[in-house]
């Protein structure tokens, strides 16, 4: 079940709010729970087991939490490393295993060493790099005394399985809202806010970012060999704009959620397309996940102070990896780290105080960077690596460019709207005027028109569900 279906909005949310609110306030945990697990269960009900397991994840983390509070520093070490050993064992059997094996198997090939490893070929658990992020966090903040262990497992149920953003994001510690899980604020105007953010992501993602991905999809059927130059930069751009408002919007319509339940949840996004470098970019986009590389994983390795890229390394390895089990994912990691190193000894300066030259780099570098994350073929990469850059190789017809105007003028009016709403201006326009007669108005107009997009089908998964 996604957001931006007529099962969601027609059946379950009206139902789920209805009952939330009806209910007294000691039991809403309770119904925040159940709802979850019916929508998650919506979206695995090819695979039950996937429920199972999360709810098994939940129970053996709450058990290793509560061992960890009355056990000394060495059994809390232990309990941590069991704890932990199952999220990322999960994980890793899930995600990586068939990844590893068949690496081992063409490794094996090369070396003509007749043995094949068998694969598994399981179907990766929807949201199961978030949750897992989500928990480890939990077990690892009551390791270091920063949070008491919960005592309530539906408590802690409700954190890990809450439906706005257990399958995409944005990730929440539990010490963000360990508070707000018993005491949170009830109103309308909570819900009117809510309402409005979930109304603003919901746009983000059916009339920018599906209506951009058509064109990558449109290219990625004619081919890379068949597209000029033009147009491969059109689609790049066009990719470009699809992840980030697909993203984007459902992080706003996650945090919409959350709000009309009460609860606050972090931003994900302050417009990262406005950056003057890397570093920046990735200060502002996903800033969630980004947070949790650095308490989790940066810092502890010693940071900036203490082998600083090597860290880097480090983390943009396992950032690619927590992307994907795939080379493209890991090449897009370290393509990144190389890119901020370099920044770091001076590169960032330079363009820090001369923004323009910044935002002519990243309007550059950014369409390149999502290149090796969109491909998943290293050889398609290759491929349209040539059509950005004729020079690189014979692609007679390269630069032609009538097929440029015939797809960018079917794209014209979303593009346009995407560069715009990337400027933030859009979002300034909206907090200055939010309560006007004027701008309710237009929200109602905007959700309207997502209802009649998604009607004729005009609709697409959210991207980051492959994560």
């Amino acid at each position: 079940m996604v957001f931006s279906s007529f099962t969601f909005l027609i059946y379950f949310l009206p139902a789920f709010l209805l009952l939330y609110f009806l209910v007294p306030k000691d039991w809403r945990n309770a119904v925040i729970f159940a709802g979850s697990l019916v929508f998650y269960y919506y979206g695995v009900k090819d695979h039950p087991f996937y429920l199972i397991l999360m709810l098994i994840t939940t129970i053996v983390n709450h058990l290793a939490a509560k061992c960890m509070g009355r056990s000394s520093y060495r059994l809390r070490r232990l309990w941590l490393c069991l704890g932990m050993f199952w999220n990322i064992g999960c994980l890793f059997v899930f995600k990586y295993l068939d990844f590893l094996t068949t690496n081992l198997n063409r490794l094996l090939a090369l070396i003509k060493v007749s043995i094949e490893i068998p694969c598994l070929n399981l179907v990766l658990p929807i949201g199961i790099s978030f949750y897992t992020f989500q928990i480890s966090s939990y077990l690892i903040d009551v390791y270091r005394k920063e949070i008491p262990p919960e005592r309530s497992l539906l408590t802690l149920g409700t954190y890990l399985c809450m439906f706005p953003q257990l399958i995409a994001g944005p990730i929440v510690t539990y010490s963000q809202v360990r508070r707000q899980m018993r005491q949170r604020s009830h109103s309308s105007r909570n819900l009117e806010e809510g309402m409005r953010e979930f109304t603003i992501g919901l746009s983000l993602k059916v009339l920018i970012a599906n209506r951009v991905g058509g064109l990558w999809s449109q290219i990625g059927s004619i081919g890379y060999e068949s597209i000029s130059c033009p147009l491969a930069w059109l689609g790049i751009f066009s990719y470009s704009f699809q992840i980030y408002f697909d993203f984007y919007g459902y992080s706003l319509m996650a945090k919409g959620l959350g709000r009309m339940m009460g609860f606050t949840f972090p931003d994900n996004f302050d417009n990262p397309y406005l950056s003057c470098t890397m570093t920046e970019f990735w200060r502002r986009w996903h800033i969630t996940l980004g947070s949790w590389f650095r308490e989790y994983v940066y810092i502890p390795l010693g940071g900036n102070r203490k082998g600083l890229y090597r860290n880097l390394f480090l983390v943009w390895m396992l950032t690619g990896l927590w992307h994907g089990a795939s080379w493209n994912f890991i090449l897009w990691g370290l393509s990144i780290c190389l890119i901020i190193s370099v920044e770091k000894l001076g590169l960032r300066q330079i363009f820090n105080k001369i923004p323009v030259l910044g935002h002519l780099y990243m309007i550059f570098l950014i369409p390149l960077s999502w290149l090796l994350f969109a491909v998943t073929d290293l050889g398609q990469i290759k491929i349209y690596l040539m059509r950005l850059f004729p020079i690189l190789g014979q692609t007679a017809g390269a630069v032609y460019s009538q097929d440029f105007f015939i797809y960018g003028k079917a794209c014209f009016w979303p593009l346009l709207a995407a560069l715009l709403c990337c400027t933030g201006l859009p979002r300034k326009l909206y907090e200055a005027k939010k309560y006007s007669f004027l701008m309710t108005f237009g929200l109602v107009i905007l959700f309207w028109a997502c209802v009649y997009c998604m009607y004729l089908g005009l609709d697409d998964p959210f991207l980051y569900y492959q994560f």
